[in-house]
Parts: C-alpha cells; sequence; structure tokens
C-alpha cells in the first residue's frame, strides 16, 4: 500500500541526527524551556524572517495563546474559514473568543475576502486565514480588509512551513504566525508541539509569560494562564529536521507538478499550481470528485492510501455548530468537504509510486 505520507523513510534518512539530538538532551539533563527550545525559537524564527518565535505545546495552543496575548477574549468575534482542521477553531473559543465561520474560494480552497466582509459585526476583532494544505491564503486582499477595519491578522501557518507568499515566509505577514509540529506536518516533532513567529518583543514577550503559568520570572506570575511549553527533547528533534525542511519541501513542489502533468486527463478538480504570488509547501496534494467514495475505494483495491481533509466543515460539526448558521450558510466550504480527496506525497515518494497512483486515478471510469 502507498501511504499518504511515510514517516519511516524521512526518519530513516536522518535517523543519525535525530539519535544525536536525543543523546544530547539526555546527556544535559535539562527538559523544559532549556537551551534546545532557545536554540530552536533562534532557527525556527530566522527560517520563518522573523525577529521571534515562541514555542509552546501545540499548534492549537499557539492561537488560543497568541489571541489571549493580543487582548482577545469573551465578546470578541475571531472569523475564520469553514474548511479547516477542528482545531482552528478550538484554538479561538479556548481564548474565550467566538469563532465565525467564512466561506471559502472554490479554486484556492482557502478563506474568500468576499465572505470575511459579509461576516463582519461590530464586535470583530481578528481574522484567522489558515494556509489550507500548504497554500496561503491571499493575504493581500485579507491585509487590506484588515487594515481598512482596524482589525488584527493572525496566521493559521500549521500546514505552512516553508510556504511564501509574494516572496515572504508563512508566519511573518501577519502580527504573528501560529504553527503546528504535529508530526505529519511538513516540519514535524516526534510527539507534539507549536509555536508562534512574531516580530514585537512585547508580544514575544507575553506570549513566554503565559506559555509558562504566566510567570515573568521564577515563582512571579503576572497573570493567569496555562503550561504550554514545548520541552528540549521535541526542540532537538525540530532543530535536527529544520535544515532539511526546503530540499523535502523541494521534493513536495517536484512532485505536485509532477502530478498536475499525470493527471491532466482525469475525472478530478486538480489543486492550482503554483505561480509568482504563492508558493505552497505542498502539505498535502488534495484533488476533487463528484464520485469521491467510488474513487476512494477503487484506490485502494489498487494499494494506493488516501484521507480526507476535511469531511466535514467546522461549522457543522457538533462542538462548533452552535457557531455556525446550519447546513447550505456556506456553500462552497461544504461542497469541498465532499468532494476533497487526499492522494500521496511526502519526501521519499518515487516517481514509480507516483505513476502507479496516477493509473490508478485514471482507471477509474467517469460517470
Amino acid at each position: 500500500m502507498i501511504p499518504v505520507t511515510d514517516l519511516a523513510r524521512l526518519h530513516a534518512g536522518i535517523r543519525p541526527e535525530i539519535d544525536a539530538a536525543a543523546r544530547r538532551v539526555l546527556d544535559r539533563n535539562w527538559f523544559i524551556l532549556g537551551p534546545e527550545v532557545e536554540q530552536f525559537e533562534l532557527a525556527f524564527a530566522s527560517a520563518c524572517g522573523t525577529r521571534f518565535a515562541v514555542g509552546c505545546a501545540s499548534g492549537t495552543d499557539a492561537i488560543t495563546l497568541t489571541l489571549r496575548a493580543l487582548g482577545i477574549g469573551p465578546g470578541d468575534e475571531v472569523i475564520l474559514p469553514a474548511l479547516t482542521a477542528a482545531p482552528t477553531a478550538g484554538g479561538v473559543v479556548a481564548a474565550g473568543a467566538v469563532p465565525v465561520f467564512a466561506d471559502v474560494d472554490a479554486v484556492t480552497r482557502t478563506m474568500d475576502p468576499a465572505s470575511v466582509e459579509a461576516h463582519m459585526t461590530p464586535r470583530t476583532r481578528a481574522l484567522l486565514p489558515v494556509h489550507l494544505y500548504g497554500r496561503p491564503a491571499d493575504m493581500a486582499a485579507l491585509t487590506e480588509i484588515a487594515e481598512h477595519h482596524g482589525l488584527l491578522l493572525v496566521e493559521d501557518a500549521a500546514q505552512a512551513h516553508g510556504a511564501r507568499w509574494q516572496g515572504r515566509p508563512a508566519g511573518s505577514l501577519a502580527v504573528a504566525g501560529c504553527f503546528s509540529f504535529y508530526p505529519t506536518k511538513n516540519l514535524g516533532a516526534l510527539g507534539d508541539g507549536g509555536a508562534v513567529t512574531v516580530d514585537d518583543p512585547a508580544l514575544a514577550g507575553r506570549l513566554q509569560r503565559l506559555r509558562n503559568h504566566g510567570q515573568s520570572a521564577r515563582y512571579r506570575h503576572e497573570e493567569h494562564s496555562a503550561n504550554s511549553r514545548l520541552d528540549d527533547l521535541q526542540a532537538a528533534f525540530l532543530s535536527a529536521k529544520l535544515p532539511h525542511l526546503e530540499r523535502w519541501n523541494a521534493e513536495r513542489r517536484a512532485q505536485a507538478v509532477r502530478y498536475q502533468a499525470l493527471l491532466a486527463g482525469a475525472p478530478l478538480r486538480l489543486p492550482p499550481p503554483d505561480d509568482a504570488t504563492c508558493q505552497s509547501c505542498w502539505h498535502l496534494f488534495v484533488v476533487e470528485s463528484d464520485e469521491r467514495e467510488a474513487l476512494r475505494a477503487r484506490l485502494a483495491e489498487a494499494g494506493v492510501a488516501t484521507d480526507l481533509h476535511y469531511p466535514t466543515p467546522v461549522h457543522l460539526q457538533p462542538a462548533y455548530a452552535g457557531y455556525g448558521k446550519g447546513p447550505g450558510s456556506l456553500p462552497v466550504a461544504e461542497r469541498l468537504a465532499a468532494t476533497v480527496l487526499s492522494l500521496p506525497l511526502f519526501p521519499g515518494m518515487t516517481e514509480d509510486e507516483q505513476e502507479q497512483v496516477a493509473r490508478a486515478v485514471l482507471q477509474v471510469p467517469a460517470r
């Protein structure tokens, strides 16, 4: 079976560096907010083109801590796309704010600026676009909206490590960028983790306090907060992987270009290619099929694994339906949720494997 992603293959190529990272932490016996975290934060901030990166426990916490650090809380509305992983909304709710769901663009699948404006109210405080599947949202249009209405703009860059918009890295395109290091991300830990990238030293300082029980110094707690610390072992693993990120992303981009050619005649809607403005990091290669379940079953029979990102838009999830307006309210997100299908794409995937996937897709009859 060709997997959707293959972490064993990826890790085998850098196993000595991973082992050395683990030994380094064990030899030092400093496991929480130690030198490994500091070194990774410096390197990741540099890779993202920002002054600071603040490590935390997860990508969801990155969103929650950022909103709190920006003063967003109870009664404040944050607009986000309905087609995303549910934790995007979970991070908003955990900050005490209200998620407001916007529709997405039918081609890019990222948050539709026109829908954002249609869902604004006097309580809107921030926009939270998601760089879905590795493709940055339309940051030019969203920045214009945010500046015109005096709103804060925060990136959910959980799937966008190394992506670029107008030549600038994801994470440097707004007041803050929120990253996840879940193991399957383009830059993934061997456990959980997250980070927030920022330029403002005051914002970075508050994030550092909020991730560590509100402490400004040992045993001095300035405000109530929780424990959301990135541990040194995961930071060491991430430091071992970070130098390989551009090479891995280049492989993903080459595979995406190859898929575009191999699947040109397939009864599918393909994702938009990169252009001069937008360079995806191709976290996922997501096609659309009106006969998705039949296609998925046939691919499984042919030895090709697939996945769904995401089969239910967040405004229809039971946990968040109370914040939305029900079925039919966001038609593009709902249509995409019913048709998207993620095909295998990962560093180390061979051309033969891609051709096998393409052959299996093309053998499925159009209806």
